[in-house]
């Protein structure tokens, strides 16, 4: 389907601003209708670019104060951009895995950013991950030596159990829909046995789950001797 607007550049952004509603995950939409809240309550404290359809929602936990606490504690930031697109809510479909197609979104891990991160690792230090979107980004400027290089582009990296993970060291996220390519990338970070009795617990003791739910830190699965 193809669709024909009568304004564009700005002029259409305008219009799509004033007339549209924020894209929320299908599981809330469904539920209720978009509220004014949401314009506040679905943003998190580092947007700057636009772009994406969809917040990263692990930075919904951050606000200036708890940033204030971690930087004091001698914890750093750098940020890094992903673009989330629509394709991040398709549950997989396909038995197998490698029969699932990602959409692509845009990212940018600049060379300010690289060095910093590369400095801080040859230090000795972790690099943490704020939620999937931004590991994915991560990931993607990521080569095989581990190193990470500054990288602008389209990735459509789909990560499953069995995949190396070369750029980030632990991994701040939600929970996650079952079925859904978010879930086997947690999978794949710690291990399928330790994220089921992890979402066991959750579920067993009243955690809340996606976009407005509670978080989790995750280490890696150790390495099979």
């Amino acid at each position: 389907m193809e669709l024909a607007f009568s304004l564009h550049g700005p002029y259409l952004d305008e219009a799509i601003d004033i007339v549209g509603d924020i894209p929320l995950p299908p599981y809330i939409a469904s539920r209720r209708a978009v509220s004014e809240a949401d314009s506040d309550s679905y943003q998190t404290m580092f947007a700057r670019r636009e772009g994406a359809v969809a917040a990263p929602t692990a930075g919904l936990h951050f606000t200036p104060g708890l940033m204030q606490a971690l930087e004091a504690q001698g914890v750093t930031r750098e940020t890094v951009t992903l673009h989330v697109g629509a394709g991040t809510f398709l549950p997989v479909k396909a038995e197998d895995t490698a029969e699932h197609r990602m959409h692509s979104e845009w990212g940018e891990v600049s060379a300010e950013v690289a060095d910093r991160l590369n400095a801080a690792r040859a230090r000795g230090n972790r690099i943490v991950a704020i939620g999937t979107t931004a590991l994915r980004v991560l990931e993607s400027a990521a080569r095989a030596d581990g190193r990470i290089a500054a990288f602008s582009g389209e990735t459509d990296i789909f990560i499953t159990p069995g995949y190396r993970f070369r750029a980030v060291d632990v991994l701040f996220t939600n929970f996650h829909l079952p079925r859904s390519t978010l879930f086997m990338l947690v999978s794949a970070f710690s291990g399928l046995a330790a994220m089921q009795e992890a979402y066991k617990h959750a579920i067993a003791t009243g955690y809340r789950f996606y976009s407005y739910g509670d978080a989790c830190l995750l280490f890696p699965a150790e390495k099979p001797e």
